[in-house]
């Protein structure tokens, strides 16, 4: 169950979310926050007494959002293939609209061994549900027939989520958001069985 916070705290973790996506975990402080939110640092302080519980609970509410969207997915779109296709369509028009460029738990995932260990064990349960996610979805897509594994639906949802989020790395890195849309179609096209 994820806390309730005041509606000043949500916008203290909607603005860490904003800087993660931009600069990650060590690219902004309480005082970059305080600029934003127009707060003395000491009001942030109140409400995450340090920078790991800060960061802790921007990316458990984006595990939470991301399961509730995924929830919708499973609910909206019962072709486990669209589903995914869905999935990535999602990422694409967030990166192309910058907003949010990035998953910030991409960013942090490789930012794990200099980020404090309880905002890498979020990071890690991140990809630990959406692997599952995928998996389940691959397992739905051979079921139905209209998807294809060459190996298990767990190894296929590695290479699925891998391709993913290079995709978003490879995007960010080349200053080209079609980058991510052509790596992302290619990793659902291959799973395709038609």
């Amino acid at each position: 169950m994820q806390p309730q916070y005041s509606p000043k705290a949500q916008e203290i973790i909607q603005r860490t979310n904003e800087l993660l996506a931009s600069g990650g975990y060590n690219g902004f402080s309480y005082a970059d926050i305080a600029e934003l939110v127009d707060v003395r640092k000491a009001s942030i302080h109140h409400h995450f007494p340090a920078k790991v519980d800060l960061v802790k609970a921007t990316v458990a509410q984006h595990r939470e959002a991301t399961r509730r969207g995924l929830r919708a997915l499973d609910e909206s779109t019962p072709d486990a293939f669209m589903r995914l296709v869905a999935y990535s369509r999602y990422w694409a028009d967030c990166i192309q609209a910058s907003n949010p460029p990035i998953c910030i738990c991409a960013l942090l995932a490789a930012e794990l061994p200099a980020v404090p260990s309880e905002v890498a064990d979020e990071v890690k349960a991140h990809f630990n549900d959406l692997h599952a996610w995928i998996g389940r979805t691959l397992a739905q897509g051979v079921e139905q027939g209209n998807m294809r594994l060459n190996d298990t639906p767990s190894a296929e949802a590695s290479v699925f989520m891998a391709s993913i989020h290079g995709a978003m790395l490879s995007a960010r890195a080349t200053g080209n958001a079609s980058v991510f849309w052509e790596i992302a179609k290619a990793a659902t096209d291959r799973l395709r069985s038609v």
